[in-house]
C-alpha cells in the first residue's frame, strides 16, 4: 500500500485498508488537479469528483484544501525517502558523493514527473507562491537520519546543521533552475552539484 501522511495532518487517520485506499485516491486526485487548474482554483468538491468519492469522505480527512495540499506534501516526503533508500540499497556503498547524487537525482525526477509536486513539493510553497523554512528542516532531519548509517556517521547536531545548510542551498538553486527552464536548467543544476560537493567535503571527507 502506498504511504499515507502522518496522522497530525489529518482530521482522522485511516484505520482500515479501504479507508487508507480512499485517502490515497483523494491525494492522487488533488495532485492531478493541482497540475491542471492550480492551487487557487482547486476545490474539495472537484477533488471528490475526480477521486470518485463522496464529498463527505474528503471532509472526513481534511477541513480545507490547504490541509489536503499539506498532506500531499507529507506524502511526497515519504515517497522521496523511500525512493532514496531503495536506490542506495541497489547501488550499495559508494560514498557520500554518490549518496548526494542519488538524493538530488530523485528530487529532480519527482520535480519533473510527480503530479502536483512542482507546486507543493514537501510543503515549501504552501500556500503556493510562499517560501517557508519549516519543511526544509523536516527534509534535512529526514536525510540526516536516513543517511547517517549509510555514511557511518553519528547523528549529531553538527551533521544536522550540515544537511540543513545543504538542503537550503539546494532548495534555492533548484527553484532558480526551474524558473529558468520548465525542466530545470542543467547549468544551474551542475553548479549546484559542485557547490554541494565542495561544502560537504569539508565535513564528510
Amino acid at each position: 500500500m502506498r504511504p499515507v501522511p502522518h496522522a497530525t495532518s489529518l482530521r482522522r487517520a485511516p484505520v482500515q485498508r479501504r479507508s487508507a485506499e480512499r485517502l490515497a485516491r483523494i491525494l492522487d486526485a488533488c495532485a492531478e488537479l493541482l497540475d491542471e487548474v492550480g492551487y487557487d482554483d482547486l476545490s474539495t468538491r472537484a477533488v471528490a469528483e475526480r477521486a470518485g468519492v463522496p464529498i463527505g469522505s474528503v471532509y472526513r480527512f481534511f477541513g480545507n484544501k490547504r490541509q489536503m495540499a499539506d498532506a500531499l506534501a507529507q506524502r511526497n516526503l515519504e515517497r522521496f525517502s523511500e525512493r532514496v533508500t531503495e536506490r542506495l540499497k541497489v547501488t550499495g556503498e559508494q560514498g557520500w558523493r554518490h549518496a548526494m547524487d542519488v538524493v538530488l537525482d530523485e528530487y529532480l525526477d519527482m520535480k519533473r514527473t510527480a503530479p502536483g509536486f512542482s507546486l507543493v513539493d514537501f510543503g515549501n510553497q504552501i500556500p503556493v507562491g510562499a517560501r517557508r523554512a519549516e519543511p526544509n528542516h523536516r527534509v534535512a532531519d529526514r536525510l540526516t537520519d536516513l543517511l547517517s548509517l549509510y555514511l557511518g556517521r553519528d547523528t549529531d547536531e553538527d551533521l544536522r546543521r550540515t544537511f540543513l545548510i545543504a538542503v537550503e542551498t539546494a532548495d534555492a538553486l533548484v527553484h532558480l533552475a526551474f524558473r529558468i527552464s520548465p525542466e530545470g536548467d542543467e547549468r544551474v543544476i551542475g553548479e549546484l552539484r559542485e557547490m554541494l560537493r565542495a561544502y560537504l567535503a569539508r565535513v564528510l571527507d
